[in-house]
């Protein structure tokens, strides 16, 4: 096929081969904003007090879905708030340069999921919540990785060079 509409210059196919990269940009570089707001609030950062992890975990206990993993949480709030705002940096990197891309997109999909049952559980109507969308919109991540403009791409390349 040539460089029509179907061809591998076409339209069609290159939107194909890059329709993941703005989802990837938007997710890498929220995420690595999250992680870093926490990690510079040195409110949020405490166990208790008005904006912190532990308050703000206190707040939704009995409304999660799952308040054995808020208890969790409860017991040590700022390693938690910690965890958090380093996974957030981590899988917003991983995802934004594509390393590891499925495995930081994983660890994205997991983190909103937590977020999801805990935090945001007793938003109504439920789209209120954004960690639910968060969680749909890594899927795709998760599924395919990061095709093009990725270190995994660069690697994959290498490797089928060498061989």
């Amino acid at each position: 096929m040539g460089d029509g509409p179907h061809g591998r210059g076409g339209l069609r196919a290159t939107a194909r081969r890059y329709s993941l990269l703005p989802l990837r940009i938007f997710l890498g570089v929220t995420f690595i904003y999250a992680g870093l707001d926490k990690l510079t609030d040195s409110q949020f950062m405490s166990a208790s007090g008005t904006g912190s992890v532990g308050e703000m975990m206190r707040g939704v206990r009995d409304t999660s879905a799952i308040p054995a993993l808020v208890d969790l949480a409860l017991k040590n709030p700022e390693g938690f708030g910690y965890a958090i705002a380093v996974g957030e940096i981590a899988v917003g990197i991983g995802t934004l340069i594509g390393l590891l891309a499925r495995l930081a997109a994983l660890g994205g999909a997991l983190i909103s999921l937590s977020l999801w049952l805990t935090v945001s559980w007793a938003s109504d109507p439920y789209y209120y919540g954004n960690d639910l969308a968060y969680l749909m919109a890594w899927l795709p991540l998760v599924l395919a990785g990061a095709a093009h403009f990725s270190v995994d791409a660069a690697l994959a390349a290498r490797r089928r060079r060498t061989l």
